[in-house]
């Protein structure tokens, strides 16, 4: 590495947030990139490690020794091109991921911090974009293959991009009126820049991707909490008529719900109905049907989805908000010698969470009370957890006001609509079956189409999502040709 001695001279460096004030009164992002020489010096952390675990934690395989040293170096130009080498959307991860990578530096085991390798990417990303050194790559030659993606998330997105570039003619396909997926409307601005979408769409455009918004491909209706712009039809067999390939790509949007007395009162909701119609608001569509002002909200789940609601109820001026978790409290600090490179399971507060909130675990809720048709509070009891087993701990049932109930419990399955008039097999969880080795891989049961992301995995990370797409586009570039210079 370009310092050997870096990680024993330098401490970690956060990247710096607005002041809690500051941010709660709009939906900007607050996180400021890493100046230069600072994103310099972070890159001098990175280690002589010998084994660089952070390459395998990350679910694209970021080369991420080799780009911190290009930063390290002030070679940033190159340092992009390596970024990009991997990952199609890297201004993505670097905002919304919660870094495996991180989790696996060598760095990582204390008394030392690991590599800001996330706020490093960030930086490598926003310096190109600031440089106009993200371009256009389009095809030398065209194919003449039809290729059709459904679904605009990051899965969709890399898929295509990855297909267009050697060459084949990419439609995207998408039931809401704009390009992004869960990025574009289950993510608040607060947290990733809706621009920074448009901004890759462009280029996509100009590599010669077509995106057709407000399409609907499929006749069933959909889920209740499951969102829609569709003025328009396509039915899968067109689609297979049409394209030489299909790749399905939709995200896991049918969401957890909770079937106690009360859930139907007025102000208990799906995440989604919260957090879609407030992206379209901020960006300039109606005002959001939900308003948390003056209210005392509940967010029931713990994970990211939960804390956006968090945000946005914290935005709009909630008097309070609650944020349960069926699940026991994890420990603050991970075991480090026994979990270590993996993922550890440990207690997780995010920027939303430091802007307000008040979080309980093992909890489970019993019923939602209501007043002229609107819920007014929530029954709760408290749980025991003996291994993996919960019950109910005797008199600690609770009463607590809430004039808005939000599940944000995960999501479990794709939309089975469009699996459905394709009669693509599921798994036990509902997802396309396909697998990810061998000839095969993301080869669905029905000819010609293809499954990858959510679709497949089931609820998942967005860089797992880019991960899939990427290889998935291979796969079908194989179909295609016969062989393919695509990276998998």
């Amino acid at each position: 590495m370009g310092k050997p001695t870096g990680f024993i001279e330098y401490q970690r460096l956060a990247e710096a947030y607005e002041p809690v004030k500051v941010r709660r009164k709009n939906y900007h992002e607050f996180v400021h990139r890493l100046a230069d020489e600072e994103a310099k010096v972070q890159g001098a952390r990175c280690m002589d490690c010998g084994i660089p675990f952070c390459i395998t934690g990350c679910p694209v395989n970021n080369i991420i020794p080799d780009w911190n040293d290009l930063v390290y170096r002030e070679r940033w130009r190159e340092a992009i091109d390596v970024l990009h080498s991997t990952n199609n959307f890297p201004e993505f991860t670097s905002r919304i991921c919660p870094a495996p990578c991180e989790a696996a530096c060598t760095l990582n085991i204390p008394p030392t911090a690991p590599v800001g390798i996330k706020s490093i990417e960030r930086a490598i990303i926003d310096k190109a974009g600031e440089n106009g050194w993200v371009v256009p790559q389009p095809p030398s030659h065209k194919t003449g293959k039809k290729v059709a993606v459904v679904g605009s998330g990051p899965a969709g997105l890399a898929a295509a991009q990855q297909l267009a570039r050697v060459g084949h003619d990419v439609t995207v396909f998408e039931k809401s009126d704009r390009i992004g997926g869960l990025l574009r409307y289950g993510i608040p601005d607060f947290k990733l820049d809706k621009r920074l979408i448009d901004w890759r769409v462009a280029q996509m455009k100009a590599e010669g991707v077509k995106f057709r918004t407000s399409v609907m491909v499929t006749k069933s209706a959909l889920p209740k909490g499951v969102a829609s712009d569709a003025t328009e039809i396509v039915t899968p067999n067109q689609l297979l008529k049409e394209f030489h390939t299909v790749v399905l790509a939709g995200g896991a949007e049918v969401p957890r719900d909770l079937p106690v007395p009360g859930r139907d009162l007025d102000g208990v909701h799906f995440a989604l109905e919260l957090l879609v119609p407030q992206n379209k608001e901020v960006a300039g569509g109606r005002k959001n049907p939900i308003n948390a002002a003056g209210k005392h909200v509940v967010v029931i789940g713990g994970g990211d989805t939960g804390s956006d609601c968090v945000g946005t109820s914290n935005r709009h001026g909630a008097a309070s908000v609650s944020q349960f978790e069926l699940l026991p409290q994890p420990p603050e600090q991970e075991n480090t010698p026994l979990v270590w490179p993996y993922w550890p399971i440990k207690l997780r507060s995010s920027s939303s969470h430091e802007e307000g909130c008040s979080r309980d675990w093992s909890i489970a809720t019993k019923e939602f009370i209501g007043e002229n048709g609107r819920v007014k509070a929530l029954k709760g009891v408290r749980l025991e957890w003996k291994g993996g087993k919960m019950s109910e701990i005797p008199d600690s049932g609770f009463v607590m006001k809430a004039d808005l109930v939000l599940f944000a419990m995960g999501f479990v399955a794709p939309v089975g609509g469009v699996l459905d008039a394709l009669g693509v097999e599921k798994d036990v969880r509902g997802n396309a079956k396909a697998g990810t080795e061998g000839e095969k891989s993301y080869f669905t049961n029905v000819p010609k189409v293809f499954a990858a992301g959510d679709m497949r995995r089931g609820q998942s990370l967005v860089v797992w999502a880019i991960r899939e797409g990427r290889q998935c586009a291979r796969a079908v570039d194989e179909f295609l040709m016969g062989s393919s210079i695509l990276p998998r």
